[in-house]
């Protein structure tokens, strides 16, 4: 009796330690999701609503809030990452290049086409992410997975297909933000070891080497001299959405660090249950995005 109920609640203990971890996976996809779906909504009106005429500035607010909101949590020990040490640029590259690739290209898509084009193009992240833990991470996926992914692609096309304006310089930046967002995660996960960095280590230190040169280059350009010159800095509204895109910019990224780059691993009905949500919630997505940029 005694072995038959320690052998019970040895199995409790293994549910009990697995369930969280599921609920934790789906938490997270459910919130990168909704932090997805806001910063683009904010973005594109302060680009383009508002005509804000610098999105290199706003991912220099973006970084700044990332590092700030890091350090404060570091030094009042809510989280932890290791301090700066001469081997972190190294055990980084080139990781701090695609993260000022992927912030400078988002933010010039965001303001060049519309959100349903946006949105369709954004989904080939998926495909060449697939690609490239295929290439580097040597992760092999099943059929059921990739034509789950191609389906998401579909299911976008369909939805904004009304809306396909050619705009060759939003393409170009569009695409290169796939790039540089697939190619960011997979070397974040290649990179990220709990032991070392972990996952605020290489956003903290990401933004921190990378905040400088995206300056120079918003200097260089006239992007800094068009932000200080805008005239809606006196405009409340405007000001709590460019504050507002600054926190959902490092939002946005912390449940990134913790996701697969396709799907999570969960075993079983679930895993396939877990996808079709996700689906459903993509394709919805990208409606209620088609639907607000009528409005």
């Amino acid at each position: 009796m005694t072995a038959g109920r320690q052998a019970e609640g040895a199995d409790a203990d293994v549910a009990s330690a697995r369930g969280p971890s599921r609920v934790a996976k789906l938490l997270s996809a459910l919130f990168y999701g909704a932090c997805s779906f806001l910063i683009v909504l904010v973005n594109k009106a302060l680009l383009t609503t508002y005509r804000f005429p610098s999105p290199i500035f706003l991912g220099i607010g973006q970084m700044a809030a990332t590092i700030m909101i890091l350090y404060v949590s570091k030094l009042n020990k809510i989280i932890h990452f290791p301090d700066f040490d001469k081997k972190i640029p190294v055990k980084l590259f080139p990781l701090p290049l695609l993260y000022v690739g992927n912030h400078i290209s988002g933010l010039s898509s965001t303001s060049k086409l519309s959100l349903p084009m946006f949105t369709v193009l954004r989904k080939f992240t998926i495909p060449l992410t697939l690609l490239l833990e295929t290439i580097i991470l040597g992760k092999h996926y099943s059929l059921n997975i990739i034509v789950s992914v191609f389906t998401i692609i579909l299911g976008a096309f369909i939805a904004a297909g009304s809306d396909l304006a050619f705009n060759l310089e939003g393409y170009i930046f569009v695409f290169l933000n796939d790039i540089f967002t697939a190619a960011n995660g997979v070397y974040t996960k290649q990179k990220m070891d709990p032991k070392e960095l972990g996952k605020y280590g290489v956003l903290f230190y990401n933004a921190c080497f990378m905040i400088i040169p995206t300056l120079i280059i918003s200097v260089s350009t006239g992007d800094l001299q068009q932000a200080t010159e805008f005239n809606e800095w006196k405009n409340v509204l405007f000001i709590i959405q460019f504050l507002l895109s600054c926190f959902l910019g490092f939002l946005w990224k912390v449940p990134l660090q913790q996701r697969s780059g396709v799907r999570p691993r969960i075993p079983g009905n679930t895993a396939q249950k877990t996808r079709s949500k996700h689906e459903t919630l993509l394709f919805l997505r990208v409606m209620l995005t088609s639907h607000f940029s009528k409005i």
